[in-house]
């Protein structure tokens, strides 16, 4: 009789409910992660439109942020398919040297003329911060765990224990938050600028 009403009791341990803050965090990391690298290839593309004779020095640049927009891509999309971001250390490493590079173009290029590269640069800081803030509380939350955050010590994932609806309300407000930051750092690079509005021909005409 004591041992069946012990049962259910564990569903709400502070344990569990770690479980189901680890899977929506890890959803807002991986959002957080599409963003950054849209906005680094963005970036990217901005300095390859502006580079020239009179300008080389901003090649390389471009050719760093394509790379790192492309790798960052592929350690999400991996991150979110494993359940896990892979290799942990490197990105501790790589993720502050990221931001620290983003602040240096926004000091550096303050009086390069090219405004809208600082928004966003400015875009690709915020998002990374959010992806370094989101995997040191994963890191913080599940060391050791067999699978990484979000799954139990038997393996089997927490979040199917607890409610969805919570998880989903916590993914669509992260979603919501990178798309803000997003959007004007996309906006803001060449790509975006040359991009036609909705709904809009090249021309400018409307339909009638």
């Amino acid at each position: 009789m004591m041992t069946s009403q012990a049962i259910p009791a564990t569903a709400g341990t502070p344990a569990t409910r770690d479980m189901s803050r680890s899977d929506a965090v890890r959803l807002v990391a991986g959002f957080a992660g599409l963003g950054a690298a849209a906005v680094n290839l963005a970036v990217a593309s901005s300095l390859f439109a502006a580079a020239g004779p009179a300008l080389p020095v901003r090649a390389p640049g471009a050719a760093a942020a394509l790379l790192w927009g492309a790798a960052l891509l592929g350690w999400t999309v991996a991150g979110l398919r494993r359940s896990r971001f892979p290799r942990p250390r490197t990105a501790a490493i790589l993720l502050p040297t990221a931001a620290t590079v983003h602040v240096a173009a926004l000091i550096l290029g303050a009086g390069s003329g090219m405004a809208g590269l600082g928004i966003s640069h400015l875009a690709a800081l915020l998002l990374t911060l959010m992806i370094l803030a989101a995997t040191s509380w994963l890191g913080r939350r599940s060391p050791g765990v067999p699978g990484g955050p979000g799954q139990s010590a038997s393996g089997q994932s927490a979040s199917g224990r607890l409610g969805a609806g919570q998880l989903v309300a916590a993914a669509f407000a992260g979603a919501l938050l990178v798309a803000a930051i997003t959007t004007p750092g996309l906006a803001a690079s060449t790509a975006g600028q040359f991009a036609v509005p909705h709904g809009e021909h090249a021309g400018g005409h409307h339909s009638p």
